[in-house]
């Protein structure tokens, strides 16, 4: 069997129609949910893209691989999916995005160079790349934002767009009065991107999808790492104009969340990204930007799937679609996405199993409490491996799958929030040591622990499921704020470091330890078996003269 690992930047998990948004339809991606298991309780690790995305391709929480922060380096020596699927006999392969940034310092202490196999994929977050372009290619005064190359703008350049970066000057921005209208400007969001749209980033990261399964000999995993729905929100046509007013689900927001914040929150919302999207005539000029970038997104993937069906693919191909994050979009006055409000934590996460074990789930939902590193647990799985618990922290979802009782389900869910990096820090003053957040749900409730002295934030999900009400310092909810605490405890006491010796070794260390002669705490020789103390007994061999 093969696997597909499709992911998103920042797409909502509400913004599909197999999800029950009303006016955005993604006939090709409920598709795959039909012929699947879709999960509607699905956390990321981290809301912030490179943390999120570390975790995913690791296995392991952000607190365990350290890559806090976009551009943040994975450590060198992590292991990683392509490493675990490597050991289970399938190779691995990049197509797209992945925001990780190497450990060159790491990188030069060990001698490894980066021209190296070992090398490569040390500095590629494990995978072999067969096309690795992370889709930001801004500048700016102090320089580019991404100092990698991209095949993306070397495509965009091959087909005979202008400039020195047509991915700014084309793909992501329109034309107004012969002049460059930059989709970094929000108000520009309504206007057709400058390219055609088969060029655009979407399909072309199709193409080379396609192009590398054409090619690529079984077993294999692909992941198809597409930059979009991310900013700049900005599209072709047709998809510029597919949406408007009209079209805008109901913003999820109360005056009461802004009456006496939490100072964090209060500190997001009042960031220039919480003040543009807390004005509507942001919104509806970026919204149906950005499900006209969905809309495409679902379109490509009714190509990729037609293909992967005329080929017969589909049929030995494990096919999972997630992002790495949601967007706010002017819910809870705020944009993007950093914290923990459902638009921005909760992920799309769609599961199809081509094997008969899988037949009697197709078309399902699955409410349990799932994370994004489960993903990566599930493919070790699916590849035949065992998959390695003393360092994947995800649990395989192949049970929900196969509609048998999980062994191990969840109680709760976990994800992480470095801000240390970001503007919030700066203007609160938060030590980079103290400037972390921890969210722990349940099925029941959401409790964010935030270091530096401040109150925790509690949601009760039952009762307020658009989490409008924070219950973080109410006295008359200190039971389930102990409660969420202990299990904020447990996964913190989680052994995450000891990674080199798994538990199946130290039990055979048992078995065996007692045998090697090492006799501690024997005062007379008839206390233990006559084998244990046999090479301690007999003649006493001659002194050297």
């Amino acid at each position: 069997m093969n696997i597909l690992y499709i992911m998103f930047d920042q797409l909502r998990f509400d913004y599909l129609s197999c999800a029950g948004h009303k006016t955005l339809h993604t006939p090709h991606i409920d598709r795959l949910a039909s012929q699947g298991v879709r999960f509607t309780n699905a956390y990321t690790q981290s809301p912030v893209c490179g943390a999120a995305r570390m975790s995913a391709y690791t296995g392991r929480y952000v607190s365990s691989h350290g890559a806090a922060w976009n551009n943040y380096p994975l450590r060198v020596g992590e292991m990683t999916l392509g490493d675990h699927l490597r050991d289970a006999g399938m190779d691995c392969w990049l197509i797209g995005k992945t925001h990780m940034k190497a450990d060159a310092k790491g990188m030069e202490r060990l001698g490894l160079s980066p021209d190296s196999v070992i090398g490569a994929r040390q500095a590629d977050c494990g995978f072999d790349v067969w096309c690795r372009d992370d889709g930001l290619w801004a500048e700016g005064p102090d320089g580019p934002y991404d100092q990698k190359r991209s095949p993306y703008n070397e495509y965009l350049k091959s087909k005979g767009y202008a400039g020195g970066n047509p991915w700014a000057d084309h793909a992501n921005a329109g034309v107004e009065n012969g002049e460059i209208a930059s989709g970094w400007f929000m108000k520009n969001a309504d206007k057709a991107a400058n390219v055609d749209e088969p060029d655009s980033e979407t399909p072309w990261l199709t193409s080379q999808a396609i192009a590398f399964i054409e090619q690529a000999k079984s077993p294999w995993c692909a992941h198809v790492s597409y930059i979009k729905p991310h900013w700049p929100y900005i599209v072709p046509a047709p998809y510029h104009d597919m949406y408007d007013v009209d079209d805008i689900q109901p913003v999820i927001r109360s005056k009461r969340e802004v009456v006496d914040p939490h100072p964090i929150y209060r500190a997001f919302t009042q960031g220039r990204v919480g003040k543009s999207f807390a004005q509507d005539h942001v919104r509806e000029k970026v919204i149906p930007a950005y499900m006209g970038l969905i809309k495409q997104c679902d379109d490509q993937m009714g190509r990729l799937f037609d293909y992967l069906e005329t080929t017969g693919r589909m049929n030995d191909t494990m096919i999972v679609l997630t992002s790495d994050h949601g967007d706010y979009l002017g819910d809870h006055w705020m944009g993007e996405k950093d914290l923990f409000h459902a638009p921005s934590v909760k992920v799309p996460l769609i599961v199809h199993d081509p094997r008969s074990s899988a037949d009697a789930t197709r078309g399902t939902t699955c409410e349990a409490l799932v994370e994004a590193i489960d993903v990566t647990a599930t493919f070790i799985e699916a590849a035949g491996g065992d998959v390695p618990d003393h360092i994947v922290e995800g649990r395989s979802l192949q049970p929900y799958l196969t509609g048998t009782p999980h062994p191990n389900p969840r109680n709760f869910a976990i994800s992480e929030y470095d801000y240390s990096s970001h503007p919030v820090g700066t203007a609160l003053n938060v030590p980079p040591k103290e400037a972390r957040l921890f969210m722990v749900a349940t099925q029941d409730w959401k409790l964010v622990h935030c270091e530096g002295g401040f109150r925790p934030m509690l949601f009760d999900l039952k009762n307020d499921p658009n989490e409008l009400f924070d219950l973080g310092g109410d006295p008359d909810y200190e039971d389930t704020r102990a409660m969420l605490y202990d299990h904020l405890h447990t996964w913190a006491r989680r052994p995450a470091q000891r990674v080199t010796i798994s538990d199946a070794e130290i039990h055979a260390k048992r078995k065996i330890g007692a045998r090697t002669g090492v006799l501690l705490g024997v005062y007379d020789e008839d206390e233990i078996a006559p084998d244990l103390r046999a090479r301690y007994r007999g003649p006493s061999p001659k002194r050297p003269n």
